[in-house]
């Protein structure tokens, strides 16, 4: 019996408790091992997708600074490569933490993270900047947080939407923190110094994840073989949420990176405003990730997932596409932020729902690289997209419709499990 056929959808609860989210091995959910782990998730989480949800500022100075010769598609692979580690190693790293050496990727991964901003410091032509922040630095960044996400699901089961909800937040404050201190130390110390100083803090912030993260369960080597390797592909559910997971960056990424660009290439708002653009998304994402991972507590995963994904494709279709003004501008980075909380602090939640336990770090890993082609190509699509003479209206158009398609798929996995029941919880 594989773990999608194990529970009916007759067997979905309906009260404020997954059902289909327990496993033989029930978590403490609580407990000082448990919250410090979540203390140094938030660490890593901070310094990985926080790092990673500031590339618009980055994007920003390298198109109009160092690397203005260069086109924004070829910019934008430095920034895409960012994304597309984190997703694309997924499964190799899973494979690695369910075997016992989470402790190895982690100590590993903070080295890399910090050795290839320090080298991008140092950099002064495109390739040197494309190696070392978008390929040494980047894999550090999936080395750490893959074992991060992982380990919450270990502590928590009642409790796991909050937990992975307070993990999420430390990617939004990240992504407030990291724009409004790099674009004022570049103006100041220039960018050598200000890459070095982003690194000295995300160096401190690893140190606290290498001390606290830890997975409960012992160590238990597993013969790698074609099986167990193609089992989660027979699950019907399972593949249906990957389809899901696989659409959604091509929409979720497209304001993330091109909100500030997006802003002041139509005119509407000052350089200043358009960086500030990115703080305004991730202080409000803060929120949605906090909130969503709470209310999925009591309503469920799939349901919050689900609402918050239609809504951020709605917020791009009605809002982001007519926005003339610096008003509409804020408006939209504020509502997108809070709507699209929950793709970052729910995906990792989704997976522990249909899956064995022992094979979590695989899972998630396959789920990351679902997403990874649409992080890799998304940016230097809508580079392609942005000389047409569609421009912003039609990357816009791209944007909503691949999240309206991506979170369609998620419902198809939540069908797949619970039928037509609009009021089970899962």
């Amino acid at each position: 019996m594989t773990a999608a056929d194990s529970t009916s959808p007759g067997n979905t609860s309906s009260s404020g408790e997954d059902s289909d989210c327990h496993n033989d091995d029930t978590p403490p959910d609580g407990g000082a091992p448990a919250w410090l782990c979540v203390l140094g998730a938030w660490c890593a989480s901070f310094v990985s997708y926080g790092w990673i949800n500031s590339i618009g500022t980055w994007q920003e100075y390298y198109q109009n600074g160092p690397l203005k010769a260069y086109s924004p598609s070829q910019i934008s692979w430095i920034t895409s490569l960012q994304v597309f580690f984190i997703s694309f190693l997924g499964p190799v790293i899973g494979q690695v933490y369910d075997r016992g050496g989470m402790r190895y990727l982690i100590r590993v991964g903070s080295f890399m993270h910090v050795f290839g901003l320090m080298m991008a410091s140092l950099s002064t032509e495109y390739y040197q900047i494309l190696l070392s922040q978008g390929v040494c630095s980047s894999i550090g960044v999936a080395m750490v947080f893959v074992c991060a996400f992982s380990t919450i699901s270990d502590w928590f089961l009642k409790r796991r939407g909050l937990a992975f909800g307070v993990l999420a937040t430390g990617s939004s404050l990240g992504g407030v923190i990291f724009p409004i201190m790099t674009s004022n130390l570049i103006k100041t110390v220039g960018y050598g110094w200000t890459m070095r100083i982003d690194a000295f803090l995300i160096m401190a912030l690893l140190v606290v994840s290498n001390l606290t993260v830890r997975s409960r369960r012992a160590p238990r080597p597993v013969k790698l073989n074609r099986e167990s390797l193609a089992r989660p592909f027979t699950e019907l559910t399972f593949n249906l949420l990957v389809l899901g997971l696989f659409l959604m960056p091509f929409g979720m990424y497209v304001p993330i990176t091109y909100l500030p660009v997006a802003a002041q290439g139509e005119g509407y708002v000052s350089s200043a405003m358009a960086i500030n653009l990115v703080a305004f998304y991730n202080a409000a994402s803060l929120f949605g990730r906090l909130g969503s991972g709470w209310l999925s507590d009591r309503y469920g995963k799939y349901n919050i997932y689900i609402i918050c994904g239609y809504l951020s494709g709605i917020l791009v279709l009605a809002l982001w596409i007519p926005a003339r003004t610096e008003a509409a501008a804020i408006a939209f980075a504020l509502l997108f932020g809070l709507a699209s909380g929950a793709y970052i602090s729910l995906m990792g939640a989704l997976v522990p729902c249909i899956s064995p336990m022992e094979e979590i770090g695989y899972r998630n890993g396959i789920t990351f690289l679902s997403s990874a082609i649409g992080g890799l190509i998304t940016s230097p699509i809508a580079g392609v997209i942005l000389v047409t003479p569609a421009r912003w209206t039609g990357l816009k158009l791209f944007a909503g419709a691949f999240l309206l398609a991506g979170t369609t798929g998620v419902v198809f996995a939540r069908v797949s499990r619970t039928g037509l029941k609009l009021n089970a919880i899962f």
